[in-house]
């Protein structure tokens, strides 16, 4: 997959695969976390957002299966 780095102070990079339907994040941290299920269109909106951050605990976190992976 592959991943776009974001301007965040809390997300470093992102990558989505339409097939999958999954959303990677890499966080500042250095941990990243994979999310199932997320629709392409919520996909786009994250990217376009005023603060990736926000939208991130708005409506990522805690909405879609998600799993630690290894990076």
């Amino acid at each position: 997959m592959n991943l776009k780095k974001v301007n965040s102070s809390m997300v470093y990079a992102i990558g989505y695969d339409l097939k999958s339907k999954t959303l990677e994040v890499v966080f500042r941290s250095g941990k990243a976390w994979a999310y199932k299920e997320v629709p392409k269109k919520v996909y786009q909106e994250f990217l376009k957002s005023e603060s990736i951050g926000s939208y991130m605990r708005e409506n990522i976190i805690d909405c879609y299966p998600s799993y630690p992976i290894r990076r």
